[in-house]
């Protein structure tokens, strides 16, 4: 894994030279809601490959990670029937974890051949949410929530890189229960005639923990949450976005 630098800082919707220059994402700085001052700032340790960037830290003490997780596990209302399977090549199979969606009211996800209407926030996930917030000054509309009961519930190599998410603001991924590997792998690593040999980066997301995933490290790189066998406890994960409303896909079904 590359190593971490940690170090304090301040940041914006965008923050990089590579952003600036790029004309399709200058059209989103001001759409993506960014408080101008941390009002809980945070030890980040920087994790960087080729086109990848991201931050990570402890958000949550144990004693408040604990009683965010047991609060999830009263509150969470996860899918069921259709919407607990997707598609993959137009097969479709069981989603190996459970889901579920929140966010601010007719905000809508898709993905796998699968379409989710946002259920209204709970107040544990208002609060959640607002520590991301003041952590990395960023605001969210959307969380998307997966439980992985054991070491077996998983989740394949995928890109968080659909239309409807606002590229200017990052994804918060949080992390309450067990801890679990987490792999990125570079798109050019994979397979084809052009493969390359680079290394994949690889880290443990431990209990409180927030990842925050910038540009352009879904444009590059996937990442999947492998089974590890060993593990026995559950784990939930919660990913804070920006839906754009107007790139949303029409014709969703609500429940």
């Amino acid at each position: 894994m590359d190593k971490f630098v940690t170090r304090h800082r301040k940041r914006s919707a965008v923050e990089t030279d590579e952003w600036k220059t790029e004309e399709p994402l200058k059209k989103y700085k001001e759409e993506c809601e960014v408080e101008e001052e941390f009002s809980q700032p945070i030890p980040w340790q920087k994790i960087e490959a080729e086109g990848l960037d991201c931050d990570y830290s402890l958000l949550f003490d144990k004693e408040e990670a604990d009683y965010f997780f047991n609060q999830l596990e009263e509150e969470v209302e996860y899918f069921t029937g259709d919407k607990a399977k997707l598609q993959v090549y137009g097969k479709t199979y069981s989603i190996p974890r459970k889901q579920a969606t929140y966010g601010d009211e007719g905000l809508m996800y898709s993905f796998s051949g699968v379409q989710l209407l946002a259920k209204p926030w709970t107040s544990t996930l208002e609060h959640i949410r607002d520590a991301v917030t003041k952590a990395t000054g960023h605001m969210f509309n959307f969380v998307l929530i997966n439980r992985y009961n054991d070491g077996h519930d998983h989740i394949g190599e995928h890109r968080d890189d659909e239309r409807e998410l606002d590229p200017a603001c990052p994804i918060a991924s949080v992390s309450l229960g067990a801890a679990r590997d987490f792999v990125f792998r570079h798109r050019d690593a994979r397979t084809g005639s052009g493969k390359r040999p680079i290394e994949p980066v690889k880290l443990e997301l431990a209990h409180g923990s927030l990842l925050l995933m910038n540009y352009p490290t879904n444009t590059y790189w996937y990442h999947s949450l492998p089974v590890r066998k060993k593990v026995k406890m559950p784990r939930i994960n919660l990913t804070f976005r920006r839906i754009v409303k107007n790139k949303q896909k029409t014709g969703i079904k609500t429940e």
